[in-house]
């Protein structure tokens, strides 16, 4: 279990230099490739409103006129031990992890994602526990009661919650909980859990219950076709035949067998998540990581972008680092593989 875990653990820090690689040359190689300049890569880091002279001027102090692996050296350094950025009279230390230095709003990039990652943690954390709580019990309930109304009435509910798009089902239930009804009056706020747990909690009900819909329906179709399957198979009958009791075979071999490829979408959508629910994030305007990337891009704040896409890419090797460890939880037989 440990060379295991071991394995696992350098695999995901080589995929994070493959992907820190990838990335820097989507930002800075590709547009070079495709005929631009690096006046053209400043002006980026200056926004729109910027004259040729600032413009000019960052291209210098950034070194963005040097060859691109100098460019990337620089880069993997400043996250590593920090980085100093010449203002001429001045020069500014970001500290490290330093995934550089916004010029429009003259921070570094790190604390200002700092500042945002609490409320995408708690969207995501809330979001991905009902989503899996609820889509899982969905999927095994209609499983075993194949064909009746619970059957039908809950893929029909799933499938609403896959055809609905979320900034529609978001606005709906703004309009109809927050508006009209005003159960949940501070929805669409922020509140530090730190601050006031009850209302971070309240205020963020739903959003919760807005992913989880969409997010669970997925978890609930796949989740009855797995245990479909799986109870159809040989070892199931034998442990019925070996007289176990049906709670155990259902839990013990036909879940446990089913939740396998669950584990799978469920990292890729943490994951994907903890980098930002850009439309979630946007439909309750709540300040997270999806909200900070579209504000960036809108700035045209090439810094803040390179940022956040780091730190989704960051969440997804990570969420896919731990399903691989609860693969080897659930079923033993990836230990030996």
């Amino acid at each position: 279990m440990v060379n295991f875990l071991i394995r696992r653990l350098l695999a995901a820090i080589a995929l994070l230099i493959i992907v820190s690689m990838v990335t820097f040359a989507i930002f800075f190689l590709v547009p070079r490739l495709t005929g631009a300049s690096s006046a053209d890569l400043a002006s980026r880091y200056v926004g729109k409103s910027a004259g040729p002279q600032a413009v000019h001027e960052v291209e210098i102090r950034l070194g963005l006129n040097r060859p691109v692996v100098v460019q990337y050296w620089d880069f993997v350094k400043g996250i590593v031990v920090g980085a100093h950025y010449d203002f001429g009279p001045s020069k500014v230390y970001c500290a490290p992890p330093c995934f550089g230095y916004s010029f429009i709003n003259q921070t570094p990039v790190w604390p200002d994602l700092l500042d945002r990652l609490p409320v995408t943690l708690s969207l995501a954390g809330g979001a991905a526990v009902i989503w899996l709580l609820f889509g899982v019990t969905t999927g095994v309930i209609s499983a075993l009661k194949r064909g009746s109304a619970v059957d039908r009435v809950s893929m029909g509910v799933a499938l609403a919650g896959v055809s609905l798009p979320i900034f529609f089902t978001g606005l709906l239930s703004l309009a109809i909980f927050r508006d009209h009804l005003q159960w949940f009056p501070g929805a669409g706020t922020y509140v530090g859990l730190t601050q006031n747990p009850a209302t971070w909690a309240a205020n963020l009900v739903l959003p919760w219950v807005t992913l989880a819909f969409l997010q669970g329906a997925l978890y609930a179709r796949l989740t009855r076709a797995g245990m479909l399957e799986t109870m159809g198979e040989d070892y199931i009958r034998t442990a019925r035949a070996k007289g176990l009791p049906e709670r155990v075979v259902i839990t013990r071999h036909a879940l446990r067998a089913t939740l396998t490829p669950v584990l799978t979408i469920f990292g890729i959508d943490l994951g994907t998540l903890l980098g930002g629910a850009v439309l979630t994030e946007g439909t309750f305007s709540l300040p997270g990581l999806g909200k900070f990337a579209i504000d960036s891009i809108n700035n045209n704040d090439l810094p803040r972008v390179l940022g956040v896409v780091m730190i989704g890419a960051f969440f997804i090797v990570i969420a896919n680092l731990v399903v691989d460890i609860l693969y080897a939880v659930i079923d033993p037989r990836v230990r030996l593989s």
